[in-house]
């Protein structure tokens, strides 16, 4: 089944080139199906990247889902234009009386400030907080994990003694979760991040359950017993040479930086990166459209509470 996006979207031709089915707003409502709501936040700054990551990786799952796209009103992007922002997107207050079946809360460039000191923190707040009553199940990515960690049950985030950079391998520590379902014992996950949560603190909260952790870039996957929420440390989204371009642009910019770990072919970053994360990448939306949000999510969506 297709994802429904805008009409105009850039990410439709984009994914229209890579085959994967996008159908348009003008071709969605001749079908008699009730697709999924999904809501995405975008908290990041180059926004049709990050539309276009989540738009594929959606478009790759077996159910009809509407995306609805919302960003800060309290923060502009300087990054995307203001032409695009009006054309695709909405603000919470656009959209807060309505329910959603899934939401994704991306992540942002912040990690380095204290939660209280981002300009959208109280937004943000109040948006995590409507979630709980207005989604069905919602996925936190990167900072928004430890953003939502943080709001929903006081884990504070840690300051790591080097950047968690490049591809890591992982295993699961909850074998018996659906989200993991159809995972290897083995797989591997993208990681871009200075900040962490300790392990020992998520493990002393009963609502929380670790799935799945790396040795060397600590917990991954986190989730409130019930599926309503996911906290994902890693990016599974990311396309192949997301954490190049972040490489390049470090060295750029004279930020000293080592090369992404186990992400250029023999380790050279003359060559092409070796994408081994988009098939378990694309399974953890799929388990998670499909298991905790599809298969519980009610038909009348006015009833999620």
């Amino acid at each position: 089944m297709p994802i429904k996006i805008p009409n105009d979207l850039p990410a439709v031709k984009i994914l229209e080139k890579e085959n994967i089915f996008a159908m348009t707003e003008t071709r969605a409502i001749t079908q008699n199906i009730r697709p999924l709501r999904i809501v995405l936040l975008n908290l990041m700054p180059k926004k049709i990247e990050t539309e276009t990551q989540i738009s594929r990786i959606l478009g790759n799952t077996p159910l009809q889902i509407e995306l609805t796209l919302i960003r800060t009103k309290t923060y502009n992007s300087k990054n995307t234009s203001k032409d695009h922002l009006l054309a695709f997107y909405q603000t919470f207050d656009d959209i807060k009386e309505e329910k959603f079946d899934g939401m994704i809360i991306t992540g942002a460039p912040v990690e380095m400030l204290e939660f209280e000191q981002v300009d959208y923190w109280e937004e943000l707040c109040e948006i995590m907080e409507w979630s709980k009553t207005h989604v069905h199940s919602t996925m936190h990515i990167c900072w928004g994990a430890q953003a939502g960690l943080y709001y929903h049950y006081g884990l504070k985030k840690e300051r790591l003694p080097k950047k968690i950079f490049g591809v890591f391998p992982h295993k699961k520590d909850y074998k018996n979760s659906m989200l993991l379902r159809g995972f290897d014992d083995i797989f591997y996950v993208p990681h871009s991040r200075y900040t962490t949560v300790n392990r020992n603190d998520v493990e002393k909260i009963s609502k929380l359950r670790i799935l799945a952790s790396s040795d060397e870039a600590g917990v991954d996957i986190i989730s409130k017993i019930g599926g309503r929420q996911f906290f994902v440390m890693g990016h599974a989204e990311y396309d192949a040479l997301t954490l190049d371009s972040e490489y390049k642009r470090d060295i750029k910019e004279g930020i000293k930086i080592e090369m992404p770990k186990n992400y250029y072919l023999n380790d050279d970053p003359k060559n092409p990166p070796v994408v081994n994360w988009r098939s378990n990448g694309s399974l953890l939306f799929i388990n998670w459209l499909n298991y905790f949000v599809y298969q519980s999510t009610p038909y009348d969506i006015k009833s999620i509470n």
